[in-house]
């Protein structure tokens, strides 16, 4: 804490708040991971354990919203708390979306288990590590409250838009090229679109801990490397981009 309350009370509430995040951030790391070992191993057993984990995500999520709206009704919080205060329940809607994310993905990979396997699946854990690794970046910048780090983290959601291009692209290449790829590549493209979408969340965190951090929110444009949007279908060509032609 950047400084003590007069009502030391106050000040564990706050500290609960923290280490509440901090767990949830934790647990939905932890569940991100295990979800991209389903793919990799093809297991579905531990595929249905992540499933049935994220109902823990969820009652953090319900924990943390009772905090906050007790401090903010018997302590009624200003300045730095306040931010404090908003941010947490900012950044736990946040993680409990990246829990949702990471079952979806377990949910996946039981259909894509049920296909042979494609090549392009080795691209899914390089996304998913990078996924892993900007969550506990994040949580360190959280715990740390350093908005420097926060700042890094925002600028690497462009690497895995860009991931998410490539593998994209290449997922519909083995479907032009082989229509018996197309129930596996179109699980494959899910799960991808699944964990760009973790990073966004995770990007949504660094902007909420700039913000508590500062006092203002980060003005620079958001940087986006997803082009699957302009990717286009040619029977000839195969995939190609609009802007590219």
């Amino acid at each position: 804490m950047a400084s003590e309350h007069i009502i030391k009370s106050y000040d564990e509430e706050l500290r609960r708040l923290n280490a509440a995040i901090t767990q949830m951030g934790g647990l939905a790391e932890s569940q991100l991971a295990a979800a991209i070992d389903a793919v990799i191993k093809r297991d579905s057993d531990f595929a249905t354990e992540v499933i049935e984990g994220d109902v823990e995500i969820d009652k953090l999520e319900r924990d943390i919203e009772a905090l906050v709206m007790r401090l903010l009704a018997l302590r009624q919080p200003m300045a730095r708390d306040l931010r404090q205060s908003i941010a947490a329940l900012k950044i736990a809607s946040d993680l409990e979306r990246i829990g949702d994310y990471a079952a979806n993905v377990a949910k996946r990979s039981i259909a894509l288990n049920q296909t042979p396997p494609v090549k392009p699946v080795y691209a899914v854990p390089r996304m998913g590590r990078l996924c892993q690794a900007m969550i506990k970046d994040i949580l360190d910048a959280y715990v740390e409250r350093d908005a420097e780090k926060a700042l890094a983290v925002w600028l690497r959601d462009e690497e895995l838009d860009e991931m998410y291009t490539s593998l994209f692209r290449e997922l519909l290449t083995y479907m032009i090229e082989d229509p018996r790829n197309i129930t596996a590549c179109t699980h494959l493209l899910f799960i991808a679109k699944n964990l760009e979408r973790v990073g966004d969340h995770t990007t949504n965190v660094a902007e909420t801990l700039y913000f508590l951090v500062h006092g203002t929110p980060l003005a620079q444009v958001r940087p986006k490397g997803d082009r699957s949007s302009l990717a286009v279908v040619d029977g000839e060509r195969g995939v190609a981009n609009e802007d590219t032609e």
